[in-house]
Parts: C-alpha cells; structure tokens; sequence
C-alpha cells in the first residue's frame, strides 16, 4: 500500500459516517532563515541523579523564547508526568519573562493536575500517571518562558538498572542544552551519542559524573520530503544505560512477567470453555486470541516506570481490562493450559525500526506473545485483527523474546497479507446525466479489516447518511443503500454494495468529458494507491506494502447519447508494479477494467525505491486520469 497507512485511512471513512535507507546530507538541508524561527529554545539543562538500586531524580529547566505568533498556541502551556505509585513530582519554576524584562510567576494555585486515581483515593487499577500543567501569564511575541520540574523516583524500572533515551530534532532551534548523569562510580554506564558533544567524564566522593552538550542555531528548513522513518544516527540523540546486551532487558521483564502466566484454576477451566470442541493446536489458539482480543479492552501504562510487571489475571480477569502486558500475559496462561507453547515478546510499536547498539527500555515500549510451535505471533491488543495478522506498522521490527531470547530476531513482514479490493461498479446513465446503479467491494487483508471496524460503528439508522457522505466524498450527490456483511467476525475479508441513485454524474452538453473514477469512497482504490505520484522525493525510508487493487466499470449510456472517445488500452510493468488497463465498447456500452498490482514485499522501502514509484505513478496516473467523450 503506497502512502497509506489503513488506521488513517479509517479514521478518514468514519468522519464520512463519523502517512531510509537513503537520506540526504546534512550539509545540503537548506536552513530556516533567522528570521523565521517561531521559538527559540535558549537552554534546556537535563540532570540525571542516579542510586545504586536505579532509583533517580530527574530535574529538567528550560526556557523558550516565543518569536513568531504561530508559536504561541503551542507555547501557552507545559506540563510534566510521572507515575504516582513510585514517584514524587514538583514543579520548580513556571513563568513568563517579559521582553522587557519582567518576571511574571505562574501562580501555583493555577496548576492543573491530573491524576489517574482510584474510587475515594484507593489506588488506581490501571493506570498511576499524574500530570501538573502550567500556563503562562501575559505570553507575547518576544517573551521568554521559563519551566523547571524535578520527579524523584523511588525505584527504577528495572531493580539496580537505569536506562534513558534522548532525541533532539534538526528541525528546532537550540542554544544551549546539556544532558547530564550522575551516578555510583561502580556502576557501569553504556553509552551511544549522535551529534551531541560529549564532555571530559568526572569523578568525586564515589560518583562519575557524565556530559553531553548540542547548539542548533540554524535549524534545517521541515518540508514534506522529510516524513518518513528515521533510523538510529539520523538524528541528533543520546542513549545511555547500564544494560549489556538486549538479551538482558528481556530476561529482565521475562523474570516477573512469565511467572505471572501461570494458569491457575480459574484459568483452565476458562481455556477449556473457550476452546470447547476443538482439538488442534491452530483451532484452539485461534479460539483463544479471539477471547482475549474481544473480550479484554487495553486500558493503562504499557511499558513505563511502575508499569512493567503484569497484574494477577484474577483483576484482569474481573475487570475484562488490561494493558499490553496483561493481554500477553493471560494469552500465554490460557494457551499454556491447552498445552500450547507461547512466550511474550518486546517490540516498539512506535517508529523505531531499528534499535541503538546501547540497550534502552524506552526504545522498547509494547508487548505481543510469540507461538513457536505455530511460528505465528499475536497482538491481542489489535482487537480487529484476525488471528494470525499483526498491525501493519509491527512488520519487519526488532523483536525481543522474553524467555528464549534470539539475537537479531525479526517480526516478519506484514507486506504480503493479501491486501485486496476488487471494485465492480454498474452504471445506468439517464439522457438527463441522472444515474443509477450499483457498486459491490469485495476486500481482503487490512482493507477488509478496516471496512469491518467501520462498519461495526455504523449504526442501523445512519447507514442512508453514510452512503451520502461516501458519494459526497467523490464529488458525486446522491442516495442509496448499503447491504453488507455482518462486521462482527474478525476475518480479514469484507462484502459490501452501494445501489445508487446520482443527480450530477454527468453535465449535459454538445460534448461531455466524463472521467472513470469510483462513484463512492473505500479503502484500496488505485487512485489512492498511487497518490503521492507528484509529491516531492522523499528523503528518507518510508513505511510501504504491497497489494491489488481491481475496478471494473460497466457504463450503460441511453440512446440520446454516442460514445465518440474512449482511451485505449494501456499495461504497464516494473519490478515494483503490474498495471493493465481495457476498454471495451458494445454498442451504447462501454465496460473498462484496471488491474493494479503492487508487487512490494517490504515494510521499508528506501527513498530510492520510493522516488522510482513515484515515476512510475505518474505513467499509471495519466491513464487514469483519461476520460471517455460523449456527444448529446
């Protein structure tokens, strides 16, 4: 799928009936003129305390200097996070320091905090996170603000080990920032730099004391070419940690979450009534994915501090409610009563598709469940995914597995699921350019999945609305109805038809251009597939899959009207792409077919690749953007 992610793509229908291998030098990014910076960052000073146990503080002050209006919005307010249950917060300093050089303080008794907390101050279920927010007083273009904040950490993440993660963006302007760790002398800190400047390593009364520093005054120039993956060194960064090896943040979380998935009786007896007659190991662990991706909601802290030991399954269990390691950890527990082995593994479920040499939790933030004997994995968190299938956006990620580690190991690749919409529209043109007609969508892989999601939301009494909206989204008026599949199911194949009736297909004339594009809109048309064919070249890696799109259109003209032009047949094939078009006239009938076949078999195609895509976009783009002449 090119230029599409599906979870958008959804989001996109459902307001209808409710986006490196290769990048280019820094050298030649062409730098944001001095005088349109919006905001300044003068320094931001990053303090680390670190104790033998790896309990920490954090202090962290830093000022911005607001110099364009489009910054203020974004600069009215700030805020800091922590956890409740193993942390303490406090908010140091917060103001505006005027132009002129007045201080204006942020007034504690305007504070916002927002704390996840339990019934009459009983202790939180799911989720201990406290937020403080501040805004600032009397902000102006050409004022300062000022925010200091410290948390104490009563414990780390992990028992005597501390990590952290620091990314800064070429594309902000920084004059000052430093990134400091202070910890035991005995404690050996790994440590991996980009771009920032590491200072000479200090010692005194027991403890070493490690720097590093970054300016950005000239910030780079953010254009569109610059979406797409950024990969460990692409940007300026800092890791730090006292892990070895990747293998040690596995068998650290494996140590307190596989114990949890013992199964206990209530556990048994629940496997057992889930899987009820079936006998196979494949029909079993479908049965169970689906009871868990149904009927457990994700709620919580995922990966975090005070959030990496998963809770009993009796609370997960009363509660129908978990975050990712809750899920994992009852998946495993109801497969381990069937005798099906499974273990629980690590993956970043953000952007991160590669991972620093430096070992880091925070690079490390979601969790799904490994079946060795089915060589599947499984995310019962993606509660519309059929058993079997990963999100798009885990495919081809570093995988850790908690308790049979493998060096180098990989998700496969969720390119080649059989993405798939076969689109066949029949038209009946009236003299008047009035229509009618029907459009029938069979889909599969991410199209149905997203299809049956929506679908799901789709109230019986919004349906004529919704068929507006999706001829609406064509640029076409008119009503209809919708017959469909029951969405229910979480398979990865969906029906759906559209019968219509259009007041504006056509524009009577002496002479008509119509083009041939869908009537409706759905997920996996050609022409979206091909939409960013005149997009500036990216830069940098971008997330990619494969898949087939299909249109057939079946245009009924009335006798009033001649087909004077119609294009001719065009094919078009790469190693990337397969592409064919026909057009076929019978009579006062003109059927056109187009084949679109994307042949990609990576989650991560290179700028390169991308830029060749888009040359050939632009050959499929001018077939399909033919029209067909009628004469009135």
């Amino acid at each position: 799928m090119r230029h599409m992610n599906p979870a958008n793509t959804m989001k996109q229908l459902l307001l209808l009936i409710t986006l490196l291998v290769t990048n280019l030098s820094i050298a030649l990014a062409e730098p944001i003129p001095e005088a349109d910076i919006p905001a300044r960052c003068t320094s931001w000073h990053i303090v680390y305390d670190v104790n033998a146990d790896g309990s920490f503080i954090e202090s962290q002050k830093w000022s911005m200097l607001v110099l364009k209006e489009s910054a203020m919005e974004s600069q009215k307010m700030a805020s800091m996070t922590f956890s409740t249950s193993v942390a303490k917060g406090e908010i140091l300093e917060a103001y505006t320091l005027k132009k002129s050089g007045q201080r204006i303080d942020t007034p504690k008794n305007s504070y916002q905090v927002t704390a996840n907390d339990g019934y009459k101050s009983a202790s939180p279920l799911y989720s201990d996170e406290t937020t403080i927010s501040v805004v600032f007083p009397d902000l102006a273009v050409g004022d300062t603000i000022v925010f200091s904040y410290r948390i104490t950490n009563t414990e780390g993440m992990f028992p005597h080990q501390f990590s952290i993660a620091h990314g800064f963006s070429r594309f902000q302007a920084y004059d000052d920032v430093s990134v400091k760790v202070i910890a035991p002398k005995a404690m050996k800190l790994h440590h991996e730099v980009f771009s920032l400047t590491p200072s000479q390593k200090q010692e005194m009364d027991g403890k070493q004391v490690l720097e590093w520093t970054y300016q950005n005054k000239k910030p780079e120039k953010w254009t569109p070419a610059d979406n797409g993956i950024s990969f460990v060194g692409d940007e300026p960064s800092l890791y730090v940690s006292t892990f070895a090896s990747y293998r040690e943040i596995a068998e650290a979380y494996g140590s307190r979450a596989t114990p949890k998935a013992a199964a206990s009786a209530r556990v048994k007896a629940l496997s057992a009534q889930i899987v009820a007659d079936k006998t196979t190991p494949v029909t079993q662990a479908h049965a169970l994915y689906d009871w868990v991706a149904r009927n457990i909601s994700y709620g919580g802290n995922c990966i975090g501090i005070g959030a990496v030991v998963p809770r009993d399954l009796d609370v997960v269990l009363d509660n129908k409610m978990g975050d990712c390691k809750d899920h994992a950890t009852l998946l495993q527990a109801l497969l381990a009563a069937q005798n099906i082995e499974s273990e629980q593994a690590l993956v970043n479920a953000g952007s991160r598709y590669d991972l620093p040499k430096v070992p880091v939790v925070a690079t490390i933030n979601h969790v799904i469940n490994y079946l060795p004997g089915l060589k599947i994995y499984l995310d019962s968190t993606a509660s519309t995914l059929p058993f079997g299938m990963l999100p798009m956006q885990l495919g081809e990620k570093p995988v850790l597995l908690a308790s049979h580690y493998q060096e180098g190991a990989k998700i496969p690749s969720t390119a080649q699921y059989g993405h798939e919409q076969v689109m066949r529209t029949k038209i009946r043109i009236n003299p008047d350019g009035t229509a009618t007609g029907t459009a029938h969508f069979s889909l599969k892989g991410f199209p149905a999945i997203g299809m049956r999601e929506a679908m799901r939301n789709l109230r019986g009494d919004q349906e004529e609305f919704a068929v507006k909206s999706l001829l609406e989204s064509q640029g076409i008026h008119g009503t209809g109805t919708l017959q469909k599949d029951d969405p229910k199911e979480l398979l990865d194949v969906y029906n759906f038809s559209i019968s219509f009736k259009l007041e504006d297909l056509l524009i009577v004339a002496s002479t008509t251009g119509m083009p041939i594009k869908p009537v409706a809109f759905s997920f996996f048309p050609i022409g979206m597939l091909i939409a960013g064919a005149y997009e500036p070249p990216p830069k940098k890696a971008t997330i990619c899959s494969g898949g087939r799109s299909v249109e057939e259109y079946v245009y009924e003209f009335p006798s009033s009207m001649t087909i004077v032009g119609f294009p001719k047949d065009f094919e078009y094939s790469s190693p990337a792409v397969d592409y064919r078009a026909t057009y076929r006239k019978s009579g006062n009938e003109l059927t056109v077919t187009r084949d679109f076949r994307d042949k990609t078999a990576t989650n991560v195609c290179s700028s390169t690749y991308e830029a060749d895509y888009q040359k050939i976009a632009r050959n499929i783009l001018r077939d399909l953007q033919s029209q067909v002449m009628i004469s009135n």
